[in-house]
């Protein structure tokens, strides 16, 4: 049995929940599929320890403030829990439990099918996010087994490895944050990749206060992709992650982890190598990797970027009308993968897909005002 909707958004994160909440505004009909028994699942799943890179104040959603003093970092379970706070309070459209596996042509529209649930659409606005796939490299099929390998995704704590030294490869700000607090559980720890660049200051210092209203707007409004400089690190934040923001240079150190600046490229003998040739002698090794695309569920002819990213601007898919992404890595601006600025690209969105209806609408009543005048 099919459910019609003039939109289909799949996702409840925070990127799908502000676009259903601007699309509520303009009184369209939408629904907001999950894959999560509950929304904001996906915050839930992370780590314990992992806290937001954002004060509370920057953490809000629209039309709902953060539930937090203004400079607290709230934990991924906070954030789940706003984010079910949120489509509670809101009253939106939201069907938890429901994993989305396929997306096609409909004739002039969609159809998007989970499991043996039909819904056709008009409009389809893709709000998985930026974590789809683990990127983990070939060869860490060669690696001893008796090594305890996992990916960021995977990580809960220390608790998970075994005893001896842990190599954590991808130095971005995850990386650092879990070589870290490895280093002060009592691991010996090597960090491996290449320098991302740091924040000037602490995250949480009050220093940072002074810092972070700048650093929005230059995240919002200047780098962004209409603007050279945004154009020129959009790419590299994509492939390689952002700088140090909680944990920087200074704290690894004083932490006792072994910062090498070269790549983890093979394996030898069963143990990883870095591309200078050391081979590290290790017991666990946690991939801090990244993620890459995966939209092998959309059987359309999708455009993507030479990083796997669909082709779109501002979230629109021009070369497929009626599509739409949110929540991507520089989907528009740096801000685009962080919960400031889900409202206003799901803002932007929410407005095409009204202007775009509009427009049908007022092409279907065309021949009856034309019949009217004669």
């Amino acid at each position: 049995m099919a459910e019609q909707f003039e939109t289909v958004i799949v996702g409840g994160g925070q990127a799908g929940l502000a676009t259903g909440y601007h699309l509520a505004r303009r009184g369209r009909s939408f629904v907001i599929l999950d894959a999560g028994e509950r929304v904001g699942d996906s915050w839930r799943s992370r780590w314990p320890s992992l806290r937001l890179y954002s004060p509370a104040r920057f953490d809000s959603l629209p039309g709902l403030e953060f539930p937090a003093p203004k400079h607290a970092f709230p934990s991924g379970q906070e954030m789940g829990d706003y984010l079910e706070q949120y489509a509670e309070t809101l009253d939106l459209p939201v069907r938890t439990g429901v994993r989305a596996d396929a997306l096609a042509r409909d004739g002039d529209g969609y159809v998007v099918t989970a499991g043996e649930q039909r819904y056709e659409t008009e409009n389809v606005v893709v709000a998985t996010g930026a974590f789809d796939a683990p990127s983990v490299p070939a060869f860490a099929a060669e690696l001893d087994p008796r090594i305890v390998q996992l990916h960021s995704r995977d990580y809960r704590g220390h608790h998970q490895l075994a005893d001896g030294p842990v190599l954590v490869v991808g130095a971005a700000h995850s990386g650092a944050d879990i070589a870290y607090e490895l280093a002060t559980a009592g691991h010996e720890t090597i960090l491996s990749g290449r320098d991302t660049g740091q924040l000037p200051v602490p995250v949480e210092s009050r220093r940072a206060r002074v810092l972070l209203p700048l650093l929005r707007l230059a995240w919002t409004r200047v780098v962004t992709v209409d603007t050279p400089v945004g154009r020129k690190v959009g790419p590299k934040i994509r492939s390689h992650g952002g700088p140090l923001l909680r944990i920087r240079r200074r704290e690894l150190a004083a932490a006792g982890v072994e910062r090498v600046l070269e790549r983890t490229a093979g394996a030898a003998g069963g143990l990883p190598k870095l591309e200078g040739g050391r081979v590290l002698e290790v017991a666990n090794v946690v991939w801090c990797t990244g993620f890459r695309p995966d939209y092998s569920w959309i059987d359309l002819p999708l455009e993507l970027e030479n990083d796997g990213y669909p082709r779109q601007y501002r979230g629109v898919v021009a070369s497929e009308p009626g599509l739409y992404f949110v929540g991507l890595p520089f989907l528009h601006s740096f801000a685009s993968m962080l919960v400031l600025g889900a409202g206003r690209d799901g803002q932007r969105v929410a407005a095409h897909i009204a202007d775009r209806m509009h427009g049908a609408e007022d092409e279907a009543r065309a021949p009856l005002h034309e019949a009217l005048s004669r």
